[in-house]
């Protein structure tokens, strides 16, 4: 017999979205340049503008980087499946300026480098720096969801840069689309009267 078996299960509560306003990115940026680990700006970049997991970064080898063609590949996500990242041009100007060998972590450890850097020190000086309040690494993720949405990217098109399998997960950005979805009801039904 299961021990936890009678347990109640909660349903758990991720439905937090919280992302960086533009003064907020603007700040934490800066003092992700100016930390003492020369790789926490990229880290933190490519976290916004990609959107991957913080084990999904980490887990990163230099073999997984296209320069030319301005992608990463991730093997295996947290829900098992393989995802290739895209990435923008400032992206891979800061790679190119920490390039290492092939089989090397992009964020390794300098003492053990086949292991990721515990940049948590330096993200925590980066955060109070920046005078960012309320932030975990994760909204990263959704600062990334939130930009796309506002900018008027469907539910699908966010889904597939998270790599989400479920739109059920995706949805609790919805309500950064309405504007969105009133301009295309507007456009495409407008003049019916």
């Amino acid at each position: 017999l299961n021990p936890t078996s009678r347990v109640e299960r909660r349903p758990e509560d991720n439905e937090r979205v919280r992302f960086l306003s533009d003064a907020e990115r603007a700040r934490l940026l800066a003092a992700c340049r100016a930390s003492k680990w020369p790789r926490l700006y990229l880290m933190v970049l490519m976290g916004i503008t990609t959107g991957a997991r913080r084990g999904e970064l980490e887990a990163l080898r230099w073999r997984d980087v296209d320069f030319e063609r301005g992608e990463a590949r991730v093997a295996q996500t947290k829900n098992g499946d393989p995802k290739v990242h895209v990435l923008l041009p400032a992206v891979v100007e800061e790679l190119r300026r920490h390039v290492g060998a092939p089989g090397a972590l992009v964020f390794a450890s300098r003492r053990r480098p086949d292991t990721a850097f515990n940049f948590e020190t330096a993200w925590r000086a980066a955060l109070k720096a920046a005078a960012v309040r309320d932030f975990r690494f994760h909204d990263l993720r959704h600062c990334c969801a939130s930009y796309l949405a506002q900018a008027g990217a469907s539910l699908l098109e966010i889904a597939d840069v998270l790599g989400h399998r479920q739109l059920a997960m995706t949805k609790r950005y919805s309500h950064l689309t309405t504007s969105h979805k009133a301009a295309l009801v507007g456009r495409v039904l407008g003049d019916i009267r």
